[in-house]
């Protein structure tokens, strides 16, 4: 690196790592704040996340008038959404309006990867090194890029061996996929499954579902936005907003504050029946207790079970396809006709529970003992989530500290924004704040704006250095243990702990103990003169 780094170094106030929803916002505050920086993309253009993610059905599972950014009253105002659930086109298509207004693409370089950032310690900048053989210095490097973006494509034995395509649901062709008069195979049964596997039966002359742990599916009820329905948020979409940021997940849906176990069996069920017709993460609050009590938890459990009975005609099928986990310990799938897709003659579901997928054939797989003939296989096998797409770069912060040997173990965070040894690096949603727990873009506001008033203060205060003290970042990291210990979340695997990644170490990454609480600690942090931070060397 130094010696490229001789022949030709670019200087920036500030590197900031991908543009989708977060360095997008983060570029347009930095400019605002004065301070000079250039966003580094891989892709060849903006949206993160949902510029990969084009696979059938993919929608966002937040209602789309609060899957948005609220910085400009003009954009919320201006900006019209057409499905409560938007889909990745449509997405897709407002990351890159918000680009255009607020001319964006001018600071970002797209199909650049960063490879590897160092922390020069007398100079208090970042060295950065992309793909392209290029050498930037910036004094603040900031992480954009993503709780769910490092695709997981398993390694399985004789990989190479099969004669068809094999697409992975988090990096599909922009062109699209006809998999018409196609056998096809679907590995995996989480939320990108979920919603493309009606699709792709529609399609197919015959399609198999590789499941090795099945999920609870909220039925979506999507449907397009009343007009009527648009212009009552609009008339106070300010107020909708600060409503939305007083609740837990910082998404605004009616909660049930009543116990579970406080009405009859009746009552109850009739609640979920309303619950079930309304459908998506709202069901989440028809009961206030759901997610803290595991008796109450049964109760939701006990009712999706016999939907499921009712839905599914081949009680097998029903059963392979009923989870016996705590309801909502894993992510919630949020789905259109998925549980009424494996009643098509032409969708098989193999239980893969035991020995997974055993290998690739050069005509299909095997898998449960058998062979199956396919000619094209759909990995959906998920996201190495929240710590990947940080850890995956050679990230080297004081002493040689590298970020996999820091977060070996767990990731360790203060804040989840900063990381003790690695000064003046910042990472939007990281592990340890609300993220994949609240709502993403809200939350990523609050991140950017935090970052934007630091890295102000500093400037104001003549400031070159701030790093995360050791006994805060650890302190923190209690504490994020301890919100988690008491909500339901953290009882089974999933990748808020980080199982579906072998060898990553079991830990569970979110702070679960509120969006409104997580923020008042961060200005308290800030009140007392940024407490838990060290501006020295």
């Amino acid at each position: 690196m130094a010696q490229s780094e001789s022949i030709a170094t670019e200087r920036f106030d500030a590197v900031v790592v991908g543009a989708g929803f977060a360095g997008l916002y983060m570029l347009h505050k930095l400019r605002e704040a004065g301070f000079d920086a250039r966003v580094l993309e891989a892709a060849p253009g903006v949206g993160g996340t949902w510029y990969w993610n084009r696979y059938p059905g993919a929608r966002c599972d937040i209602d789309s008038m609060q899957y948005s950014y609220q910085f400009s009253e003009d954009l919320q105002q201006e900006w019209e959404w057409s499905e409560r659930y938007a889909t990745q086109p449509e997405i897709l298509a407002y990351v890159e309006h918000v680009a255009e207004r607020f001319d964006l693409k001018r600071d970002i370089d797209f199909e650049v990867r960063v490879e590897a950032s160092r922390f020069d310690d007398a100079a208090d900048e970042w060295v950065v090194a992309t793909d392209t053989g290029r050498t930037i210095r910036a004094r603040y490097f900031i992480m954009g890029v993503g709780c769910l973006s490092t695709a997981i494509m398993p390694n399985f034995e004789g990989h190479d061996d099969f004669r068809g395509p094999v697409y992975h649901t988090g990096h599909w062709p922009s062109e699209g996929v006809d998999f018409t008069g196609k056998r096809v195979g679907i590995i995996g049964t989480g939320s990108s499954a979920v919603q493309s596997i009606p699709l792709v039966a529609d399609q197919a002359e015959h399609l198999y579902v590789y499941q090795r742990t099945p999920g609870y599916v909220v039925p979506a009820h999507n449907r397009k936005l009343a007009p009527e329905e648009v212009a009552e948020i609009k008339a106070d979409y300010r107020g909708f907003r600060a409503q939305a940021k007083a609740q837990p997940t910082a998404f605004l849906f009616p909660i049930d504050e009543r116990s579970a176990l406080s009405v009859s069996a009746e009552e109850r069920s009739a609640r979920y029946d309303e619950q079930w017709e309304i459908g998506g993460l709202p069901f989440l609050g028809a009961f206030a207790d759901l997610m803290s009590d595991e008796a109450a938890n049964e109760t939701i459990a006990e009712y999706w079970r016999g939907k499921i009975r009712e839905v599914v005609n081949d009680r097998k099928i029903a059963d392979l396809l009923t989870p016996d986990t705590v309801f909502g310990c894993k992510r919630l799938c949020v789905g259109t006709n998925y549980y009424e897709t494996y009643n098509r003659d032409n969708v098989t579901l193999v239980d893969i529970s035991g020995n997974g997928i055993e290998r690739f054939t050069s005509e299909g797989l095997r898998a449960a003992g058998a062979d199956y003939a396919l000619d094209a296989i759909v990995c959906a096998t998920g996201f190495d989530a929240m710590t990947g797409s940080v850890s995956r770069i050679d990230i080297t912060g004081v002493d040689g500290l590298s970020i996999k040997e820091k977060w070996r173990e767990g990731p360790k965070t203060f804040l989840g924004l900063t990381i003790s040894g690695f000064p003046n690096m910042f990472n939007i949603a990281g592990p340890g704040s609300p993220s994949v727990l609240a709502t993403m873009v809200t939350g990523i506001e609050h991140h950017v704006e935090w970052i934007t008033d630091c890295l102000s203060w500093m400037r104001e205060t003549g400031k070159t250095r701030i790093d995360a003290e050791p006994e805060a970042e650890a302190d923190w990291g209690k504490q994020v243990a301890e919100a988690g210990k008491g909500s339901l979340r953290t009882a089974c695997d999933s990748w808020y702990v980080g199982s579906n990644v072998d060898g990553k170490a079991r830990v569970f990454m979110p702070y679960v103990g509120g969006f409104p609480k997580y923020v008042e600690i961060c200005k308290g942090v800030v009140a007392g003169g940024y407490e838990g931070f060290a501006t020295d060397r």
